[in-house]
């Protein structure tokens, strides 16, 4: 009985061993941010280290437009663009949505800061956010209607934690939101007093 015991005891271990290892953890303040360069939704190539040559970037990173939590907070970030501006800095947001999506998230919150699609997941996966859904929730999403292979595309049920960096001119992270909740974001304002 004990080996028994000893044995589903060091199997659980090991399970929660894997899951905590595969979830993300993010970067870490004073980390250097790994440059990326993408298409915005105007088709602009744009290039985080030319960005970070005038200035900070707020960098952060959405789930897609299906996501009433994302809109909410991409409507933030444009509601208060001009007080990040007014600090030097600019905004990119990062989903694994399609291109035809951002439009879409585009037209629902208004945003003007630079919304660029992730494709094959390379920049969530730098940034160290990036996790696949469960078999579960996949399950779940599909009879909300949200079928992530058709929203995203090659990116399939990937997405990102929705975390939030500020990188400085020197390319170093010197402000980190990371919570694995969807349903918490970080305030504009929090992300200000630290510009």
């Amino acid at each position: 009985m004990k080996k028994l015991l000893s044995h589903f005891l060091i199997l659980i271990f090991i399970c929660i061993t894997q899951f905590a290892f595969s979830q993300p953890n993010g970067l870490h303040l004073g980390e250097l941010a790994p440059d990326f360069t993408a298409i915005n939704q105007d088709s602009t190539q744009i290039n985080l280290h030319e960005m970070l040559k005038s200035g900070s970037v707020v960098l952060f990173f959405y789930r897609g437009e299906w996501c009433p939590y994302c809109n909410k907070q991409l409507k933030m970030f444009e509601d208060s663009l001009s007080f990040i501006t007014q600090k030097g800095a600019k905004v990119i947001a990062i989903s694994p949505e399609k291109h035809e999506n951002i439009i879409k998230t585009i037209k629902k919150t208004n945003a003007s800061y630079s919304v660029v699609s992730d494709e094959n997941t390379s920049i969530m996966n730098a940034y160290k956010v990036n996790f696949e859904l469960d078999s579960i929730t996949k399950i779940k999403y599909k009879g909300y209607g949200i079928d992530l292979n058709d929203k995203n595309g090659s990116n399939g049920y990937n997405l990102p934690v929705p975390a939030v960096y500020i990188i400085n001119k020197e390319g170093r992270i010197t402000y980190r939101y990371f919570d694995t909740d969807y349903k918490k974001r970080a305030s504009v304002q929090e992300i200000i007093s630290h510009l």
